[in-house]
């Protein structure tokens, strides 16, 4: 199974293909179909082709990485090319079900829902996967190869807990750029300049996520290690435990849990 399709040819496609290649997937084995001459794909050197029967007629593994609101028609044009070819199909399309793309597919489809993130386009990616009853342990472990070339796989058993990764890590990382943003701007407050700001932020934030990974203790613990009692650090995090930060985070997860649930209904629904 080594024939991989792109359907779609926007930057999480081609941050694929760019893991796919630094993996040592050969170039030959990998095509994409995109209408557009200055998609990202194109400067990767695979073969493209404004034809999407035509890769679902030439892949083993057939990618969907187009917008949700297209996937169905997308689905429609190739249907009859998976029928014949039994394709893996792989989406990354966030908020359609795999029983929708299986529907739209007209087949008993072997598919597989992924969920990546943005840090996927640098080789830290997180994913989330879950794979319907028809695909086997062959596509699944296919599949998990082709999401670690851009970072970590964790399968799901539960379809529902992928809502739960789209709060969690798909929309993630905007939530540390937020904390980023807040930090700088605040340590611009204290003085310092933009440059240095900007550095000691992401610098710190780096060598912290770099601690927790490979730390053999958890966070919390972390965290106690670094607050002295009665320090700057405690005084700091006292601030903002007393604005309820822990609340405050659980009811942002929990709200982008709730719209990637709406999100799903309203893109299936309406199609």
């Amino acid at each position: 199974m080594n024939k991989i399709g792109f359907i779609g040819a926007g930057n999480m496609a081609s941050g694929l293909i760019g893991g796919l290649l630094n993996a040592g997937y050969d170039a030959d084995n990998i095509r994409a179909s995109d209408p557009s001459p200055l998609s990202p794909i194109t400067q990767s050197g695979i073969e493209t082709f404004d034809d999407n029967q035509a890769i679902a007629a030439w892949a083993d593994v057939i990618i969907l990485a187009v917008k949700p609101q297209v996937l169905k028609s997308v689905c429609k044009q190739i249907a009859e090319q998976v029928s014949l070819h039994h394709n893996l199909i792989i989406s990354i399309a966030a908020g359609i079900r795999s029983n929708n793309i299986a529907d739209w597919l007209g087949s008993n489809a072997a598919c597989i829902r992924v969920m990546p993130n943005t840090p996927a386009l640098i080789g830290l990616g997180m994913s989330g996967l879950y794979a319907n009853p028809q695909a086997s342990q062959v596509q699944i472990d296919a599949a998990k190869n082709i999401m670690q070339t851009v970072g970590q796989v964790i399968q799901f058993e539960n379809e529902e807990m992928i809502d739960a990764v789209t709060a969690v890590s798909g929309s993630g990382p905007a939530y540390f750029f937020l904390f980023m943003e807040a930090m700088i701007k605040a340590a611009k407050q204290q003085g310092l300049s933009e440059d240095d700001a900007r550095s000691l932020v992401l610098q710190t934030a780096l060598g912290a996520a770099t601690m927790a990974i490979q730390s053999d203790v958890d966070t919390e613990e972390l965290r106690r290690r670094v607050t002295s009692p009665g320090g700057t650090t405690e005084r700091a995090i006292k601030t903002m435990q007393d604005g309820d930060i822990m609340q405050l985070i659980n009811s942002a997860i929990d709200a982008a849990t709730r719209r990637s649930i709406e999100l799903s209904s309203e893109l299936t629904d309406n199609n």
